[in-house]
């Protein structure tokens, strides 16, 4: 609470302030220095579900007229009329609602259905993820926020993913104060926070990029750990860029040294980044040279780097004992077509993949859809 709690004196962004030192080196590089925009947002399709979501609302998108009229007009009429709101109707509303106007009805169906229902478990039907969902299909990312944190509301949204997808709208549109508010009041409400939860405070805190919140990702770190929370290869990723962005190497090697596997691209780059600005160019030609390795199976994609990180390794050694060696390995690396434009703020901030849904070539079946008998065997299966 205290780390996050911080976070709300610091009412502007500081992004074009970069730190003295070193990183004033990466102004030649026109990279680090530069002001990051968003690119895309930090969840998968597993959590936000919107899909899902969406495929729903088609199913029942014949209910949105019928014999009595449009379901939300005769919703907003039994909200004039006060009278008492289901839990199915209130389900059915949010999975109707087409435009602002019927935002604002299902906001105020929320709000009463609220008041008639907090004193009483809602059991394990949660209606937060819902709200958010329809929110982020709809682009009303300020409704989300606004409507997650009301003081009315409190209890309502007691998940942790409502708080995810309202701070994912918010970081893909670029406000990330308001994303870090968000989970400031998740925290203040008392719902833990996971492992996406960690991931997008940390990259909101690698966008804003200020001392401040260097200090506020450092303390959820620590916290989380000293929890046993779960925090993710990608979370600790952004939380060594900010590092670096912030000219605390040590930090950054620190952070980089808690994660268990280090293989993926996005380790790859940081880790020849960090030891570029450190100055152990040296200690980079283990990394380069197993990416170039020829026994590398041709079906596997070969390891890609970032442009500034090649460029700042150019930069570290230039005029130095190593230049030759390093001029040698990059050229190697760009005739191999392993030298991509695509930056460590792309690697760092896209939209994961997602569980991958495995498909059973054969069906475990005991029955035949066909003739309705016994299958003898599951190679017997259509």
């Amino acid at each position: 609470m205290a780390a996050l709690g911080r976070l709300g004196r610091c009412c502007k962004s500081l992004l074009h302030d970069s730190p003295k030192g070193l990183l004033c080196d990466l102004r030649k590089l026109g990279r680090l220095d530069r002001i990051i925009r968003p690119k895309r947002n930090l969840l998968s399709e597993d959590v936000v579900k919107l899909q899902d979501f969406q495929q729903r609302k088609l199913s029942v998108a014949h209910l949105i007229t019928g014999p009595n009229g449009n379901y939300v007009e005769v919703f907003h009429d039994k909200l004039q009329r006060n009278e008492l709101i289901l839990k199915d109707e209130l389900r059915l509303l949010l999975h109707v609602c087409q435009s602002l106007d019927d935002m604002v009805i299902a906001r105020n169906a929320i709000h009463r259905y609220h008041t008639e229902n907090k004193t009483f478990a809602f059991g394990e039907f949660k209606f937060g993820p819902l709200f958010m969902r329809l929110c982020y299909e709809m682009g009303l990312e300020e409704m989300a926020a606004a409507t997650i944190i009301d003081k009315n509301l409190r209890g309502f949204f007691s998940d942790a993913t409502s708080f995810n997808i309202a701070a994912d709208m918010l970081f893909t549109k670029g406000c990330y104060e308001n994303a870090l508010k968000i989970l400031r009041d998740m925290k203040s409400q008392g719902v833990p926070f996971n492992k996406d939860t960690y991931m997008l405070a940390f990259g909101t805190c690698y966008k804003l990029n200020t001392p401040e919140s260097f200090m506020t990702c450092t303390t959820l770190i620590e916290e989380g750990q000293a929890k046993g929370h779960a925090i993710s290869r990608h979370a600790y990723c952004f939380a060594v860029a900010l590092a670096l962005r912030q000219n605390d190497t040590e930090k950054a090697q620190s952070l980089f040294s808690q994660i268990l596997n280090t293989d993926s691209r996005l380790c790859q780059n940081l880790k020849v980044f960090m030891l570029a600005m450190s100055g152990a160019v040296t200690d980079a030609f283990p990394v380069l040279s197993s990416a170039m390795s020829p026994k590398t199976p041709p079906f596997v994609k070969k390891l890609e780097f970032a442009q500034e990180v090649i460029e700042l390794l150019r930069l570290r050694s230039e005029d130095g004992p190593h230049m030759l060696r390093v001029e040698q390995m990059v050229s190697a690396l760009q005739k191999s077509g392993q030298v991509t434009q695509r930056s460590l703020d792309d690697m760092l901030c896209h939209t994961p993949p997602g569980k991958r849904k495995s498909l059973s070539i054969v069906e475990d079946r005991r029955v035949s859809r066909r003739t309705l008998r016994p299958l003898q065997s599951t190679l017997l299966s259509e």
